[in-house]
């Protein structure tokens, strides 16, 4: 009944979401793409998973719920939600290797490997997409290293 009515609350959620992400528009034409073409992908196959948890048949089991896992869950949202406030302050690199460690460590991963995968995250993204895809991303407190 709970997965029922998530479910339901969720894909009222994704439709009001993707209302929202339409009006995405770049002030320029960056891709012929647009903005507004990977939140509504994203959007559309949240729905479809909230769409099948709604009609799926009656007699299916649900797992209960493992309050380890949803702890993590909830760890890792709150990880995710520091990344976006984190962004543009302490710049891409920064922010990206503090997430990707941090989610290693959350996930059981050994301290030395999380570090190094972090800072690898961080600047081998920020160089496949600052500058060889030429997307421009912050570089926060790196900035001072600029000039």
């Amino acid at each position: 009944m709970y997965v029922r009515l998530f479910a339901g609350i969720w894909l009222l959620a994704c439709a009001g979401l993707a209302v929202l992400a339409w009006g995405f528009e770049a002030p320029f034409a960056y891709d012929p793409v647009g903005p507004r073409a990977y939140p509504l992908l994203l959007l559309g196959l949240m729905a479809a998973g909230a769409l099948w948890l709604l009609v799926k048949p009656k007699g299916e089991p649900t797992p209960p719920i493992d309050w380890a896992i949803a702890r993590k869950v909830v760890l890792c949202i709150l990880v995710l939600l520091a990344y976006a406030f984190l962004f543009e302050p302490l710049g891409f690199v920064l922010s990206t290797a503090l997430a990707g460690c941090t989610l290693g460590l959350l996930f059981n991963g050994r301290p030395v490997p999380s570090v190094i995968s972090g800072v690898l995250m961080g600047v081998l993204l920020y160089v496949l997409f600052d500058v060889l895809l030429d997307v421009p991303l912050p570089l926060g407190v790196f900035r001072l290293l600029e000039n």
